[in-house]
């Protein structure tokens, strides 16, 4: 009876010893739920992350008052500390934490995660396209009319450069228009008509001072003079709206080329015409 009295006891210490193992197992199992959890959010998948939290928020339920949705959980034991502040989405210093909960993970927002372009940036793009599409109209004129040695034609920060040679438009020393560069300038009055931007008229020279016999005084009246009958030219003839236009001479204060040589010079005896961008991207 002693022997099998003796057998028993030690059953049931072996028994008892053992039973840790099922604690350890349970944590083990909960450790892998939970990394599980962790790994399913890590994507930041806003469907599966309501998910988890609607499965969380059911399953810590007290008494109808959930802990997730600040019922009277670990968090709201004391009022008023800092605890308190992380639960409705405020640091301790006051600043917010912007799409974070009360659990500290951080909600993804849709405004924020898909990015909405602004009233600005959407006239930024529309002025883009319209400066674009006059590009191609004018380079594919000057290419028609083969006025490439003429009319040229440059994408500039300050917006899309016309360039016109002064033999194009004007006789030597001169500033009123010739009849054969009506056609190119009717049809550029066309383009500006419904273009929506402010178009800049700039008349440049040379270094070469005017001769004796010229009625301007210098370089300055004469490039003003030029860019004044430009000017003039899409005012009262094709009578575009004047407070679209600005105009300016810069003599030779501006030159595009060497004025060392003649190539240079005549070619830095131009009128431009500008039509500037209303926004910068990163104003």
């Amino acid at each position: 009876m002693r022997q099998r009295n003796r057998r028993q006891r030690r059953t049931g210490a072996r028994e008892s010893r053992d039973r840790w193992m099922i604690t350890y197992a349970d944590l083990i199992t909960l450790l892998l739920i939970f990394f599980v959890i962790l790994y399913a959010m890590s994507s930041l998948d806003t469907q599966k992350y309501q998910i988890v939290t609607g499965s969380l928020s059911d399953t810590f339920k007290s008494g109808g008052n959930p802990v997730l949705e600040g019922g009277t959980g670990v968090l709201d034991g004391n009022q008023g500390n800092t605890g308190s502040s992380a639960s409705n989405g405020n640091n301790a210093d006051g600043s917010t934490n912007g799409g974070a909960t009360g659990t500290g993970i951080p909600v993804p927002n849709d405004q924020t995660a898909e990015h909405q372009p602004s009233e600005r940036e959407l006239a930024f793009r529309e002025q883009e396209e319209k400066l674009a599409a006059l590009m191609g109209v004018i380079t594919q004129y000057v290419e028609d009319n083969n006025l490439g040695e003429q009319i040229f034609v440059a994408d500039k920060p300050q917006g899309i450069a016309i360039t016109l040679s002064d033999r194009f438009l004007f006789d030597a020393g001169k500033a009123e228009l010739k009849p054969p560069a009506f056609p190119a300038l009717r049809q550029l009055s066309g383009l500006f008509r419904g273009i929506g931007a402010t178009i800049s008229i700039e008349g440049h020279t040379d270094n070469t001072p005017v001769t004796a016999a010229s009625i301007y005084r210098d370089n300055w009246e004469l490039s003003g003079a030029r860019a004044l009958s430009v000017l003039r030219f899409f005012l009262d003839s094709e009578r575009l709206n004047p407070d679209t236009f600005q105009y300016a001479g810069y003599a030779d204060t501006r030159p595009g080329f060497d004025n060392a040589t003649a190539e240079g010079r005549q070619r830095n005896r131009r009128v431009e015409l500008i039509v500037l961008r209303q926004l910068q991207e990163n104003e």
